[in-house]
């Protein structure tokens, strides 16, 4: 029986085979090991008749597919953690422009409040000043 075992994609994946000829069926097991232990049991490439050249090739065919699909799952692996990288930047990125858009806006705000200010602060100098003048006229009147 062919058991599976999980690795994880980045291994690298050995194929071990011989073109020996071997009568026994379980010794056929150990010449053809478990290949791709990442595959799921169905997709395993079933060891060949030693006796078929024909079986053997399809056998190579099935081993080079397999290699190809581990290479692309793990093309896939990689392309969707730059995926959640670049999401994260963008977010950041979103992040940073949207804080940037609400202090330009705070930065309006406290520039019309600053100039209200300015204004209010000079006319109650002109009053301070007109209370000063009348103030003295009062006291050189009097």
């Amino acid at each position: 029986m062919i058991t599976t075992a999980r690795i994880p994609a980045d291994k690298p994946v050995r194929i071990s085979f011989s073109l020996k000829d071997s009568s026994d069926e379980s010794s056929a097991e150990n010449v053809f090991p478990l290949a791709f232990p990442d595959l799921d049991q169905q997709l395993q490439p079933v060891p060949p008749c030693n006796t078929s050249k024909e079986s053997m090739q399809v056998f190579k065919q099935h081993c080079k597919i397999a290699e190809e699909y581990h290479e692309v799952k793990k093309e896939i692996a990689l392309l969707e953690e730059r995926k959640r990288e670049l999401m994260a930047r963008l977010d950041q990125v979103e992040k940073e422009n949207s804080d940037a858009a609400h202090m330009a806006l705070e930065y309006e705000d406290l520039t019309k409040e600053n100039q209200s200010l300015n204004l209010a602060h000079s006319r109650c100098k002109e009053q301070l000043e007109k209370l000063r003048i009348q103030y003295q006229k009062r006291q050189g009147s009097s």
